[in-house]
């Protein structure tokens, strides 16, 4: 668990992470650089749960590489079914990274949500719905590192 105290905001009791995997975790279907060394950094203090449409096809192989297994959407209406994810896992204890238009319920509904900035682009939607928007999945991740950085830029 990560715990944080956001003046303004009150105290969140982070359980999970939810992130999106293309576009998010991933590009074209292959695993960004670092990201592996960067999730298994966080496995002791937060669920990791992935989620995708397997666009690309290859999400077995990421899921290898990350030791976990990527909950897939069924087609049609991805979006709800993401918030969807969210909400049954306890909204209030989760942290939601994402970037394409149907990540933006699931970062709606999130207790914290990240925006992270791809070269697939970011939905409008989904970056209204953050909290933070983050230049890279890295950067995003290391948020959770070092938690003071969102504690400077969510504070009000």
């Amino acid at each position: 668990m990560i715990e944080l105290t956001i003046p303004g905001r009150g105290t969140m009791r982070l359980e999970h992470l939810v992130a999106d995997v293309n576009g998010t975790l991933a590009v074209d279907g292959q695993l960004l650089d670092g990201v592996a060394k960067r999730i298994g950094s966080l496995r002791d203090r937060l669920q990791i749960h992935l989620l995708t449409a397997d666009t690309h096809g290859g999400q077995a192989v990421i899921d290898q590489q990350l030791n976990l297994t990527a909950h897939r959407m069924k087609p049609g209406d991805e979006a709800a079914q993401k918030a969807d994810y969210v909400r049954g896992l306890g909204a209030e204890s989760v942290i939601a990274f994402g970037q394409g238009a149907n990540d933006a319920g699931m970062l709606a509904a999130a207790a914290l949500s990240v925006c992270v900035m791809s070269v697939e682009g970011v939905a409008v939607q989904t970056l209204l719905a953050a909290d933070l928007l983050m230049p890279d999945i890295l950067s995003a991740l290391d948020l959770l590192d070092k938690p003071l950085r969102l504690i400077a830029s969510l504070r009000q």
